[in-house]
């Protein structure tokens, strides 16, 4: 998919909306000391050529709080891993967060039976001095982990945020993930407090895990403490609940924070991988790297303002809700939706951003793609004159998708692709409210972020490749849970390309110097030895009207591989043979005849991990009679039987 200077790009910023956003005003901010800089280009290649100058002068236009500055901004910047960022530095992100103790809207909390419940950013301090006394007085200290099986609730920003205040480390995981997931992530970092809602709702249904929290607690000796946040019942029986006690009854006192100042690569955060190939590794953030991070990504790449309201649909369990919770620290109003996208129905995400004057609304291409499926209008059936941004990730938005927010909802929004991940707990390119949208390409790459598409350890453009990234970021991870030698650490971002982080994405800088994400790379299909990603036939399969979603892999077949589509087709369809030529003509005339699958397979499910993305890998594996080391890491891990043996695959 070529992108050609002279196509006329879906949407351009207007005049006024430039000069008023945060990129700009940061541009004319630093000029007097870099007149080099007028514009993003320029400012882009300032960014990673002098990322030292760029990361300070950041630092003070987005007014980090901090106790005491640093000696050095970067020390060893040829060392990846090894940069030390902002030496001597003393902040608390916590702090950083709270800044603003007014009456404005801080947080609302939704979810699907449930009226709205809104929080001021001075209610949200008492409710964090509450918390954090509770924390201090049970002996929890800096370094200390404190864990959330918990709802995307306000109960759960409050959690997050007493712990960082005090230097402890938060680490969460939704409340669908079944006993074993949660212990293959809890036990690892050894938590000494426990967060957990008593359950939650879906799809109009409600899911007590009360049972589920019992069994953690018992299983894990470390956990001193549960706090149990009602959520389907107003005073669930807790009694089964090893050293249980409801939230209410333990914040019964609240004296003012004491933001613990602590150096800028403290840890933060413990994120997950998928898991899907064994247990999930432990990902250790940084509060400095986090939380400068963050700022830049909203305030300058989404333009995010205090008068802003910020939705992102996600659970506490992808990295997606650490980014949402940053969006504190420009004292924007976030919105915290925990259920079904589609319930009561499936126009319920769309009327409520028209209830709350949501300004800037995140989503995955997934979400997206059902809408357009189900044939949902948003600007007809709500009012959505509020919005200025949508932001789509979690997998490749395809064009088609593009074309369906500017046709759809609305044609005047800035639509900010993003690509990042768990790993660096932020996005290597996303959006820019200083250049157009072109049909199916991310914006731009970040600022401070060498980001480049190598091919066989070349820089390439045009052409498909690995995407890495070859200087040091502020938040590249700390290294893996436990882990003193780094070697797994190594061997995860460093062994393909030494001295350059190698992301797993294979992707593609366009003419317009954009980004398109062609799928992950260890997911490449490579019939005949042409690499192709599985994002470029999914945009093509996505285009025909009987089918839902799909999974691709490559088969072992003949001393080579074959290209396998499964697919899931709407309710009362069937995968006739016209219905394959139709598939199968889509992919040639908009690809290549390599892309075509040599089998196609209707299925009843995708398999697809707890955070909602398909994993081919285990379908790969589950094809070829391989073990799929750890299926608790998956949503479904029944939907695997289909793929396991099919008399279909064992012939041409």
């Amino acid at each position: 998919m070529k992108k050609m200077l002279n196509e006329a790009p879906l949407w351009r910023p207007d005049g006024n909306r430039m000069k008023r956003s945060n990129m700009a005003t940061f541009i004319r901010s630093i000029q007097q000391d870099h007149p080099e800089v007028t514009d993003y280009d320029s400012l882009y290649q300032w960014s990673i050529e002098r990322s030292d100058q760029f990361w300070s002068a950041f630092w003070r236009f987005s007014g980090i709080l901090y106790s005491r500055i640093w000696d050095d901004i970067l020390i060893r910047p040829d060392a990846m891993p090894g940069a030390d960022w902002f030496s001597g530095a003393r902040l608390n992100y916590a702090e950083n967060l709270l800044r603003y103790r007014d009456d404005r809207i801080a947080l609302i909390g939704m979810s699907e039976n449930r009226e709205g419940r809104s929080v001021t950013y001075r209610q949200l301090y008492h409710e964090v001095a509450r918390c954090r006394t509770f924390l201090e007085n049970q002996g929890v200290r800096s370094g200390d982990r404190v864990a959330g099986y918990m709802a995307n609730t306000v109960e759960t920003i409050v959690a997050m945020l007493a712990t960082s205040s005090l230097g402890a480390i938060w680490s969460s995981c939704s409340p669908d993930f079944g006993v074993k997931g949660v212990l293959e992530r809890f036990s690892q970092i050894e938590p000494r407090v426990l967060f957990a809602v008593d359950g939650y709702r879906y799809n109009g249904k409600s899911h007590s895990i009360l049972e589920q929290v019992a069994s953690v607690a018992d299983r894990i000796p470390s956990i001193e403490h549960v706090i149990i946040i009602p959520f389907l019942d107003p005073v669930p029986g807790i009694s089964n609940v090893p050293n249980g006690v409801l939230y209410e009854d333990a914040m019964r006192e609240g004296k003012d924070v004491v933001f613990e100042q602590l150096p800028f690569d403290h840890p933060l955060h413990v994120l997950y991988s998928s898991g899907t190939t064994g247990k999930p590794k432990c990902i250790v953030h940084g509060a400095g790297g986090t939380l400068i991070q963050h700022l830049k990504e909203q305030m300058l790449h989404t333009d995010l303002k205090r008068d802003d309201v910020l939705f992102f649909f996600t659970t506490c369990g992808w990295m997606m809700w650490n980014w949402l919770a940053s969006g504190l620290a420009s004292g924007c109003t976030l919105v915290l939706y925990d259920g079904s996208p589609f319930h009561p129905d499936k126009g319920g995400l769309w009327k409520m951003a028209e209830r709350l004057g949501i300004t800037i609304f995140g989503t995955s291409a997934r979400y997206l793609g059902a809408c357009a499926k189900a044939g949902l209008v948003p600007k007809e059936t709500a009012d959505l004159s509020a919005l200025r941004t949508v932001l789509s990730t979690g997998s490749p938005l395809a064009a088609e998708g593009f074309d369906y927010v500017y046709s759809q909802i609305r044609s005047d929004v800035m639509l900010s692709s993003i690509s990042g991940g768990t790993d660096i707990i932020s996005c290597f390119v996303l959006g820019n409210p200083l250049k157009p949208v072109y049909r199916g390409e991310i914006q731009c790459r970040g600022l401070g972020m060498a980001v480049d598409v190598y091919e066989e350890g070349v820089p390439v453009r045009n052409r498909r490749g690995e995407l890495v990234c070859t200087r040091p970021f502020p938040s590249m991870p700390l290294g893996f849970w436990n882990e003193p030698d780094h070697a797994r650490y190594h061997k995860a971002y460093f062994e393909r390309f030494p001295g350059v982080w190698t992301q797993g994405d294979y992707a593609e800088i366009t003419e317009n110097d954009g980004m398109i994400i062609h799928g992950r790379s260890d997911a490449v299909l490579n019939p005949g030895g042409v690499r192709i990603g599985t994002a470029e036939i999914y945009r093509q399969v996505e285009k025909v009207e009987e089918v839902l979603e799909s999974l691709c892999i490559a088969q072992e077949w003949e001393q080579d591989v074959r290209i396998v589509l499964f697919v899931m087709l709407r309710a009362g369809e069937k995968l006739t043979g016209e219905l394959e030529s139709v598939i199968r003509n889509t992919i040639r005339i908009n690809t290549s005849p390599r892309h075509v699958p040599a089998k196609i397979l209707a299925v009843q499910d995708i398999p697809r991990t707890l955070s909602g993305k398909i994993t081919e890998l285990a379908v790969r594996n589950a094809v070829h009679g391989e073990p799929v080391r750890n299926t608790e890491a998956l949503a479904n891990p029944e939907a695997l039987e289909f793929f396991r043996d099919r008399e279909e695959l064992r012939h041409a």
